[in-house]
């Protein structure tokens, strides 16, 4: 097979070494973005991705049809083979091979949604998903394919554990759906599933459609900037419009200096939609009925008994036990935050609404970081450039750009990634992280195709990291927040871990593994955006590169993000308990217990009289419903690796190519528990988390 170097009329190569190489790559990176001219690209079929692009409306609905066409074939093929003749050949490899090949052919329906220009062409990606979701219900309920797996999983002889565990979930996904009930049981489950749908939609709508307001007038709104004051509607007597949403609400909590404004706007904001209250009560209590039925004593047993944490009990046990190790620093926040107020507004009492404004009070005091300046440091192919640099240096990975690949727009990057050492070829990603109309809004990762290796057949994984980044402009960089740098470094987390998983089965690589642990790689690189010697290499001044970031800055933001960390947290952990208590107990007075809990978790200070709990956390009603402790987990067992592994050299890469073995390459094959004992060489510990809050005044 002929190189790839040989093949390409034009390369950017970024694979560099030595700390002097990053401001040739971040010319490199500049000057190939401006210089590719999309109508001049040569277009090419990427070898090992299946992944399509640039469909027209027509195709991708023909596609969608002939992805339902070909399910259906190998589902009634498997159903079709006698239990007594099951084997791996005739029932798991046909399953194997089609969420292998179906799976890029999925995406190259859905993608189009996400980036595509035309409303055509993104109304037919609507359309198609539909049309496959439907079909993929459809094959979620067929008894017949059940027991065909279920006959597999009951002999004897299945030595290989990755098999055995590829069935296992097979097998747990059809239980989940009621396929091992009675036709009674089975139907009385959809009924419950549609109407806890129905209730969450109105849960959803109820917020949606709360048009609350407040009034204010500027003498009321103190401290707020000119330009927030500005965007504001007025009433006919020329008083503001503070609307019950988190563009407005944010604000005023952290910057107004009237109290009472504070107070009168928490209060408001946490009585919105007050028939949610009793939305929420009875789609808990349908969750219940609805795990009983499939065998589970509560709601929260059910959703975790598939996750990293395993049960209820041991969530809330790890939730308890971080929020007392907390106290003390929380407490000793408090007491500041407490003279702050005194201080400024005089005896009145601290009460919760008070605490993001005092918090960002005490920061601007103790922290000299003007944002405004500290964005100038962050081009947004320099912060890419060393991204780059570092993901090299510390994991062995070499990324190389495809011009001559098809695309979807002129500003799209298509990259290959190989292993440093050997050369091998590990997968793919499109970059698109540009600004313009009708795209996703937000930064996050797709999986576009997963990679495997089925029957001796590699299929290369293939990710998008997507974005809405400011672009070059007439030569002038477009600048990150360092907000957004360390947002697309996470993001950047979940691309090399996405290339680097190496599980056989397409079910267990990409990244959609066991929440609990997939956001862990992407946490522990964050930490890479608060060290000095990785901040200098993602950074430089716009109008001269070779200036980065100073020492005393890169300081000062390690210290300021974990400023205050012990009492915020706490207040999360207190959210977290009453989701993980409601989902596993019957009959809850939810006000009571969310009272009962403030007065506990917040050191005393008392919950605001009057508001909703369901309007207060939303998360638990849908969409985290019993994991929302899930994010703290996650951090937990971050700060643990890194810690442990390369707080004293964040360029190890000893520690780094450990870390890519046996953290990111075996993904779903294998247990998290297990993956990250492996690798620490003993059980995860909260105790680095706890000593790192120890430190936030």
């Amino acid at each position: 097979m002929e190189k790839e170097g040989k093949r390409r009329e034009r390369k950017n190569l970024i694979a560099l070494t030595g700390a002097a190489a990053i401001l040739a790559v971040a010319v490199n990176f500049a000057v190939a973005a401006l210089n590719t001219h999309f109508k001049n690209r040569k277009k090419k079929v990427v070898p090992g991705s299946n992944v399509q692009i640039n469909l027209s409306a027509s195709e991708i609905l023909k596609l969608a049809d002939h992805i339902v066409a070909k399910s259906k074939e190998v589902h009634d093929a498997i159903a079709s083979v006698p239990l007594d003749k099951v084997t791996y050949a005739n029932a798991i490899l046909p399953l194997a091979e089609l969420e292998a090949k179906q799976f890029p052919l999925i995406q190259s329906c859905v993608l189009p949604k996400l980036v595509s220009s035309s409303e055509d062409v993104r109304k037919a990606s609507i359309e198609a998903e539909r049309r496959i979701d439907a079909h993929v219900s459809t094959c979620s309920k067929r008894e017949d394919v059940y027991r065909v797996i279920k006959a597999f999983t009951t002999r004897g002889d299945l030595n290989c554990s990755e098999v055995k565990r590829f069935a296992h979930c097979l097998v747990q996904d059809f239980e989940r759906n009621g396929l091992n009930l009675t036709s009674t049981k089975r139907e009385e489950l959809q009924r419950l599933k549609a109407h806890i749908n129905e209730l969450s939609l109105r849960y959803i709508r109820n917020l949606n459609d709360d048009t609350s307001f407040l009034l204010f007038h500027d003498t009321e709104l103190v401290g707020l900037p000119q330009e927030f004051l500005k965007s504001l509607d007025k009433s006919e007597n020329g008083a503001f419009k503070i609307v019950l949403k988190s563009h407005h609400v944010s604000p005023i909590l952290e910057q107004c200096k009237v109290g009472t404004t504070r107070k009168a706007v928490s209060v408001a904001y946490g009585r919105r939609s007050e028939v949610n209250l009793s939305v929420l009560e009875k789609m808990i209590e349908l969750r219940h009925k609805l795990a009983r039925l499939l065998g589970y004593t509560n709601y929260a047993e059910y959703n975790i008994n598939i996750r990293m944490a395993q049960s209820s009990t041991k969530v809330l046990e790890f939730l308890e036990k971080i929020s007392a190790s907390l106290t003390e620093s929380a407490s000793k926040e408090l007491c500041i935050l407490k003279e702050l107020k005194r201080k400024e507004e005089g005896e009145f009492p601290f009460g919760i609404e008070d605490l993001p404004y005092y918090v960002k009070r005490f920061q601007e005091q103790q922290f000299d970081l003007d944002f405004g300046v500290i964005k100038q440091f962050f081009p947004v192919s320099l912060v890419l450039s060393g991204i780059f640099k570092i993901c090299q240096d510390l994991f062995g990975l070499r990324f190389e750009e495809v011009t001559e690949a098809d695309v979807w727009h002129q500003d799209v990057q298509f990259f290959s990634v190989f292993d440093l050492s050997s050369g091998e070829l590990l997968g793919y990603f499109y970059l698109d992280i540009y600004t313009r109309e009708g795209k996703y809004g937000r930064t996050c990762v797709v999986s576009l195709q997963n990679g495997s290796w089925i029957d001796n057949i590699k299929q290369m994984p293939v990710a998008l990291l997507i974005s809405q980044l400011q672009k070059d402009i007439d030569g002038n960089s477009g600048l990150l927040r360092f907000s957004q740098v360390v947002n697309l470094f996470h993001e950047f987390g979940h691309v090399v871990h996405h290339i680097c998983n190496r599980a056989p089965f397409a079910r267990f690589s990409g990244i959609h593994l066991d929440p609990d642990f997939v956001e862990i790689p992407s946490l522990v690189l964050e930490n890479w955006c608060y060290e000095s010697r990785s901040l200098k290499l993602i950074s430089g001044f716009h109008q001269d590169i070779t200036k980065p970031i100073e020492d005393d800055i890169c300081k000062s933001l390690k210290r300021w993000r974990c400023s205050y960390s012990a009492l915020k947290l706490k207040q999360e952990i207190l959210y977290c308990l009453f989701d993980q208590i409601i989902h596993s107990t019957e009959n809850v007075d939810m006000t009571g217990l969310f009272k009962h809990l403030h007065s506990k978790v917040m050191l005393g200070l008392p919950m605001l009289e009057g508001t909703n709990p369901a309007s207060c956390f939303p998360r638990t009603a849908i969409g985290y419903e019993a994991s929302c402790y899930s994010r703290i987990w996650s951090e937990v067992f971050a700060t643990d690796i890194f810690s442990t592994k390369f707080q004293d050299d964040i360029f190890n890469q000893k520690a780094g190519m450990h870390f890519r073995n046996k953290v990111l390459a075996p993904g779903g094959a294998k247990d998290p528990l297990e993956i990250l004992s492996d690798f620490l060489g003993r059980e995860p510990s909260i105790q680095a988390f706890v000593d790192s809050k120890a430190h936030s005044i």
